[in-house]
């Protein structure tokens, strides 16, 4: 029963948030997967290069001293089991969550969510492209 509630009370705490993101007005939005900054295969940890990306944003959070909401998408190529990378994108999106929360942004103006592989923007096909593809992106709302 416990661990029915502890669901339950996750599922509202993800609605609620979700809430929160609905009645928002988009501001930007940083993708952590350019070139310097890509998650290898099968992991969620983040490289020096994400974390000196990510430095970035909470400087430019501090200083413009508003109260934003964040959404950290994360997201996988297609390679594997499809409840494995659900699992992967959220560990993902989960890392950047920790390093924000680490450097003073509130763990309430930020929510995870995974896309898994449902979301690519590029081609599975080539390894380019499912490099692109392993991602989080950061979606910042008024």
């Amino acid at each position: 029963m416990t661990e029915v509630a502890g669901t339950a009370g996750e599922a509202l705490n993800r609605a609620n948030a979700a809430h929160k993101l609905a009645e928002g007005k988009f501001l930007y939005e940083v993708v952590l997967s350019d070139d310097s900054v890509k998650f290898p295969v099968n992991r969620d940890e983040l490289s020096p290069e994400a974390e000196a990306r990510l430095a970035e944003l909470v400087q430019r959070l501090t200083s413009e001293n508003r109260n934003v909401y964040l959404e950290i998408q994360g997201h996988t190529d297609a390679t594997g089991d499809a409840g494995f990378n659900e699992q992967l994108g959220e560990a993902r999106a989960e890392a950047v969550r920790r390093y924000l929360s680490r450097n003073s942004i509130a763990l309430n103006r930020m929510a995870t969510i995974s896309y898994g592989e449902a979301s690519p923007v590029a081609s599975n096909d080539t390894p380019e492209g499912r490099a692109q593809n392993r991602r989080v992106a950061i979606v910042v709302l008024s």
